[in-house]
């Protein structure tokens, strides 16, 4: 019998008058059995079993996850999150099945994580409790940044050789690997990533990995398993070009390019490029996007005259800019 895989570490949760975990912070974490005895959390003075003003206790958790089981609690989601952007496990290996039922929707905040059903009372305390004496009429804001279940990546996990112009647009449970530029514009959700140096201008959706010296294009995007996707995981190959504005529901091999503006997916008809069909004027072999799903060495393009969709062969991959991914 195979033994289940473990992750553990220290953690300090925010946990809300109601007694919900609203957010577990892990600055180290390890794999494999969990030791006889714990080690000291070292949080010091960052515990605090009162409420503070946003009615949030912060309490050390040391938690042992089993991740090939499905999550058991919030504790447990943030670890596997945290470990995904740790590079500790990469994309579509560890079991996430769970993940959203046991995630509290939170407000996100300047001030950290708040609960959802007194926040107003709570941010007037904040506002009132920070308010400098020395200048009446003046308030500390509490600036909502967002209201999810995932917060920011960059709020928990602040990854070596990377670049990212808006720390918005990454989630807390993406894989960046080193080499990796991800403009103001591109966004990569949780258990996705690259597995290389990289270029994300476009959107990398759950479940998606993009290979080594590959470029999403700005305004691109990948479909991925969430929101009706499916169970089928698309991804990137290495040096391939999604262009600006294109799309895929298929995965795209090593070498591959995407013009910009087109879409393809699974049931997308494909013309397949034959140079000598063309010249005697023989219709070209029709196929489904699926059939040319993960090969390598395509072009994908939009032939202008008649609108057809074409797959022709493409003999090298993209290069990017050494210089621009030396993070």
């Amino acid at each position: 019998m195979t033994q289940s895989r473990s992750g553990m570490g220290w953690g300090l949760a925010s946990i809300d008058a109601a007694g919900n975990v609203l957010d577990v912070w892990y600055p180290k974490l390890t794999l494999g059995e969990a030791p006889a005895a714990k080690p000291n959390h070292g949080f010091g003075n960052l515990v605090h079993e009162g409420e503070d003003l946003r009615g949030v206790r912060r309490m050390p958790v040391f938690t042992v996850s089993r991740l090939d089981d499905p999550v058991v609690d919030a504790p447990d989601a943030y670890l596997r999150l945290h470990l995904l952007s740790m590079r500790l496990a990469k994309p579509n290996t560890l079991n996430l099945d769970g993940i959203f039922g046991a995630l509290n929707n939170v407000v996100w905040t300047n001030y950290g994580p708040f609960a959802v059903d007194d926040f107003a009372q709570r941010r007037l305390a904040v506002m009132q409790g920070n308010a400098g004496a020395g200048m009446p009429g003046m308030r500390a804001e509490v600036n909502v940044l967002a209201i999810d279940k995932f917060p920011r990546m960059l709020d928990y996990v602040v990854p070596t050789g990377v670049r990212i112009g808006d720390g918005d647009r990454v989630r807390l449970g993406a894989y960046l690997s080193e080499g990796t530029t991800v403009m103001h514009a591109g966004f990569v959700n949780f258990n996705a990533g690259t597995l290389g140096t990289c270029m994300i201008e476009g959107r990398v959706s759950q479940g998606v990995v993009v290979g080594d010296g590959s470029d999403v294009g700005g305004g691109a995007s990948i479909m991925g398993t969430l929101s009706g996707g499916g169970k089928l995981r698309n991804s990137i190959g290495e040096h391939s070009l999604l262009g600006a504005n294109a799309g895929i529901g298929i995965s795209l091999g090593d070498n591959c390019v995407v013009e910009a503006g087109l879409y393809v997916t699974a049931g997308t008809k494909i013309e397949v490029w034959d140079k000598e069909k063309a010249a005697a004027g023989v219709a070209l072999d029709v196929v489904k996007g699926a059939d040319l799903s993960g090969k390598n060495n395509i072009l994908f393009i939009r032939n202008s005259l008649t609108g057809a969709i074409q797959a022709r062969p493409r003999k090298t991959g993209i290069a990017l800019n050494d210089a621009l991914h030396k993070n």
